[in-house]
């Protein structure tokens, strides 16, 4: 008898773990934060293997950085983004309530870069809001953005003002027609297209914190594409997005084994790939319901 693609995808994310408790993002790769942190959010949403998920988190705390990020490398500090990733992670572990609490107080001591938009500017957004970046440096994005939001609600910082501008940022950058994208609406006058995933992630950050009046363009976009997804990462963050709005389709788990089992042609996915379409499998709501009961 064929195994259930759920059962495979479980089996496939323990043979992952390494033996100092870190997660690669293949088999026998070494140690990643964020694929450490996705299946350490993928095991507690379906209630599996306790001591492994402990000691990842603990992995994840000896990879902290003296000033709280988590960089995607030793060689890469300034690459910080796996921080909002390992404050999810530590979500609830008492053993880890400093290391989280050191990764929060960075996330709210640093900001995408800002400056005044010129008249003639060739983009289309507010140039002067802040949100969060993928490295220090750079500009604010869609999707570092959504992940710092999720991360600090989750943690108990929902009223920090941060999150506030990172909301108005939000509604500035939603495309005219609904959805998000890497951080865009218009280049050179042209309206840019959304992306599933970008926006997946957007809605599940602004859940519960605008109107479904202010999204619901993006709500519509999203119904009317998730589908047609195929890929891991577009499904998930599609289904995790709608499904903070209550808007789940009711085959989101049938759509979710046939992107498992796809597997079986086109080789076996990212172990952050894979963690999210368990973690979506397993909740009806946004990401930030698997610590809320």
């Amino acid at each position: 008898m064929t195994e259930p693609p759920m059962s495979q995808g479980l089996k496939q994310l323990r043979d992952r773990a390494l033996a100092d408790g870190g997660f690669g993002i293949q088999k026998g790769t070494n140690f990643r934060p964020d694929a450490t942190a996705w299946a350490i959010m993928a095991l507690q949403a379906m209630g599996a293997e306790a001591e492994l998920r402990e000691a990842a988190r603990q992995c994840l705390a000896a990879a902290q950085l003296r000033d709280g990020r988590v960089s995607i490398s030793p060689d890469h500090p300034e690459a910080f983004w796996p921080t909002s990733l390992a404050v999810l992670a530590w979500q609830g572990a008492p053993a880890c309530r400093e290391a989280q609490a050191r990764a929060i107080a960075f996330l709210l001591s640093t900001s995408g870069l800002s400056f005044k938009q010129e008249a003639e500017s060739i983009i289309g957004h507010n140039t002067e809001l802040k949100g969060w970046s993928w490295r220090s440096a750079t500009a604010s994005w869609a999707e570092p953005t959504a992940m710092a939001m999720m991360a600090l609600e989750i943690a108990g910082n929902g009223g920090n003002p941060r999150l506030a501008e990172a909301q108005l940022l939000f509604l500035d950058r939603q495309i005219p027609g609904g959805g998000w994208n890497y951080g865009n609406t218009t280049v050179f006058g042209q309206v840019l297209r959304p992306m599933p995933e970008s926006t997946g992630m957007v809605l599940s950050a602004l859940g519960g914190r605008v109107s479904r009046e202010t999204v619901q363009p993006s709500l519509a976009y999203l119904e009317g594409s998730v589908t047609h997804l195929k890929t891991p990462w577009s499904l998930g963050w599609a289904l995790l997005g709608l499904g903070a709005w209550g808007e789940r389709p009711a085959s989101a788990q049938a759509m979710i084994e046939a992107c498992l089992a796809r597997q079986e042609r086109i080789s076996s996915y990212d172990t952050s790939s894979l963690a999210l379409l368990l973690a979506a499998f397993q909740t009806t709501g946004g990401l930030t319901s698997l610590w809320q009961t």
